[in-house]
């Protein structure tokens, strides 16, 4: 059982998820992405709709919103399978990058000393967590999609747009990386509320 439930190798869990893609577009017609999740539920929830939301979410949201609430259902019932997995797996290279950043080596997927509500009022929580949570809102509104389903979908289905967006958020990516997070974790307020 471990086996099968435990940590699984690229060369297994890439195709995987790679050909559940096509599957979804070949056999049901139906895209993947996740950004048009949070549309579906507002226009479920809005008892007077503004116009964005006046369409019918049942036929255009209902598998997307069932698909959502499989990824958290799963994501729950892994967790509870599995348990809490012990210490994420990064590099020793990239944890030395971030140790020269002031990220100390930890368990969980974000670093304490930006993700946390005590770090929200420093410069780096504040530009982490609000203003990134903006732009990645503000971004997939306007780009007509979230990385997963440009990536994924529009990839899969070789539209030149998405491909251009993927392009976008390697760019981006980049720059964040290697000229952002090294300035905002240098400006001293890391750790320090």
């Amino acid at each position: 059982m471990d086996a099968l439930l435990g940590r699984w190798p690229w060369w297994i869990a890439g195709p995987l998820l790679g050909s559940i893609v096509p599957a979804l577009l070949l056999f049901g017609g139906r895209p993947f992405g996740i950004s048009s999740s949070l549309r579906h539920v507002c226009a479920a929830a809005c008892g007077e709709k503004p116009r964005f939301f006046a369409y019918d979410w049942r036929r255009r949201g209902a598998w997307n919103l069932a698909f959502v609430a499989g990824l958290v259902g799963g994501g729950a019932l892994a967790f509870g399978l599995l348990g809490a997995g012990g210490e994420t797996g990064i590099s020793e290279a990239t944890w030395r990058d971030l140790a020269a950043l002031g990220i100390a080596r930890q368990e969980g997927p974000a670093p304490s000393e930006v993700f946390t509500w005590e770090q929200l009022g420093s410069l780096a929580g504040f530009v982490s967590i609000v203003l990134g949570g903006f732009l990645l809102g503000f971004g997939a509104r306007w780009g007509g999609g979230c990385t997963s389903g440009h990536a994924i979908t529009g990839l899969a289905d070789r539209q030149l747009p998405s491909l251009i967006a993927v392009a976008a958020f390697f760019a981006g990516g980049l720059f964040v990386t290697h000229a952002v997070l090294p300035w905002l974790l240098g400006s001293g307020e890391v750790g320090g509320g």
